[in-house]
């Protein structure tokens, strides 16, 4: 009986020990593998974009990527400018653009008095290589939020290609200069931000000489940065 006891206790510290180890093994390989899926969903930043994937890209960015103040710097002062949350490709697209530091030593090229100014291209050929490098696509309108193009609202153009169903292009924006608003854009071309700080710096940009084509005359640089 002394016997059985001694073997009965042996083996349930054998099977103690164990236990740990397999448990400590199994835990390991969680870790592991939590940290290899992790990895595996971590987000390409160098994707190039285009029409299929672009869109995938920027709600995954944007969930990645919360911020919502950007500053527009020129040589005429700052503008700063809160986008609009639920505009969410939208928002997510200008934040990635600003990061890649795509809008860099891009220009206001369009003026037109009065009514907006336009940013986001120049003649540079800098910025058709930057434009190449990070892809081509579209934004599809995101027009039904109730946002009114309001003086100060932020807004993006629709793309000069043929393009019945008004899809945006993605490097470029206009600000509405015109009070109270430019009302007959509503609803054709989507607000994603407005103008919180700034408002006379738009309004000196938007009285600045243009040629028959709306271009500045003399280059209005712009750089944008990520204030939160």
């Amino acid at each position: 009986m002394n016997k059985f006891c001694l073997f009965l206790l042996l083996f349930q510290l054998i099977n103690c020990s164990n236990t740990p180890k397999k448990e400590s093994k199994h835990i390991k390989l969680n870790i592991i593998k939590k940290q290899i899926q992790k990895k595996e969903a971590k987000i390409d930043l160098d994707l190039i974009l285009n029409k299929d994937n672009s869109i995938p890209f920027l709600m995954r960015y944007g969930m990645e990527n919360t911020e919502k103040k950007i500053r527009i710097l020129t040589k005429f002062g700052d503008i700063d400018i809160e986008l609009f949350e639920n505009t969410p490709y939208h928002r997510a697209n200008f934040i990635y653009l600003t990061k890649k530091k795509y809008f860099n030593n891009t220009f206001f090229h369009r003026v037109v008095k009065g009514f907006i100014i336009q940013g986001g291209n120049s003649d540079n050929i800098n910025t058709s290589k930057k434009r190449a490098s990070i892809g081509k696509y579209l934004l599809p309108p995101d027009s039904k939020k109730d946002y009114k193009h309001h003086r100060g609202v932020i807004s993006m153009p629709s793309s000069e290609i043929k393009n019945p169903h008004k899809l945006a292009s993605p490097f470029e924006f206009f600000i509405v200069i015109q009070a109270p608003g430019a009302y007959h854009l509503d609803g054709h071309y989507t607000a994603f931000g407005k103008v919180i700080n700034g408002l006379a710096v738009i309004d000196e940009i938007s009285i600045q000489a243009t040629d028959n084509r709306e271009a500045p005359i003399e280059n209005i640089i712009l750089k944008i940065e990520i204030i939160n």
